[in-house]
């Protein structure tokens, strides 16, 4: 039975799409038929550019899903929140697209990671939200946070969040770069992981380096395979 993940990271720019896109390279080098697909993007035309990010990442070219679309086929012009994106292309949001799309990418893909845009109470509409999404779909999370200043408080209210809504968190991606303190990194994995237990969830992490060259970060941790 295929799996979908949902990626979101604690705010725009917490490194989810590098994050997709390496899980999905290490995931590959494990053997396993994965692929990546994109809830919504702004900002661009044609081919979804986290999509190209991604491709670039696993080290493929763009794929017959990508260029027809499937792995991303809402995408509007303008670089903001959907809800005002689509109100500038004036385009009307249909989320059976992304919905139609993950159900034939999982007829074809062992694993699918579902980037979405920008964090958990991003608007889709001026009534819906990400979060909502994922609650409706039952899609288990894996959270992207990094060791910015503020981003443990980011990371635990987007926990919070999850929590509240019965929402599965799959395992946490804590993106080091740009690199900080050591200190700070192992008290901030800590934090969240006391904040866990604390609501008595046991939530796996695994840290993401700078990503260079070929290098195929070791995901191991979040137990996926």
């Amino acid at each position: 039975m295929s799996k979908v993940f949902f990626i979101t990271g604690i705010d725009t720019d917490a490194g989810k799409s590098m994050a997709t896109g390496m899980l999905a390279k290490y995931l590959l080098a494990k053997g396993v038929n994965v692929i990546t697909q994109k809830l919504i993007q702004t900002g661009c035309v044609g081919v979804s550019e986290d999509i190209i990010t991604h491709r670039q990442l696993m080290g493929m070219e763009l794929q017959p899903v990508d260029t027809d679309y499937t792995t991303c086929p809402i995408v509007y012009t303008y670089p903001c929140s959907p809800h005002l994106a689509a109100e500038i292309d004036k385009r009307e949001i249909d989320l059976d697209l992304p919905r139609q799309s993950t159900q034939r990418l999982k007829e074809a893909y062992d694993v699918v990671l579902l980037e979405g845009a920008g964090g958990l109470m991003v608007p889709i509409t001026r009534s819906y939200y990400t979060i909502d999404y994922v609650k409706d779909e039952q899609l288990p999370v894996i959270l992207v946070t990094s060791s910015k200043l503020g981003s443990i408080n980011h990371t635990l209210l987007s926990l919070e969040a999850l929590f509240s809504c019965g929402i599965e968190v799959a395992g946490i991606i804590y993106n080091k770069y740009p690199v900080g303190s050591p200190e700070i990194t192992a008290d901030s994995t800590r934090v969240i992981a006391d904040f866990a237990h604390q609501h008595g969830r046991s939530i796996p992490i695994a840290e993401m380096d700078e990503v260079k060259g070929d290098v195929v970060v070791d995901f191991s941790g979040l137990g996926l395979l």
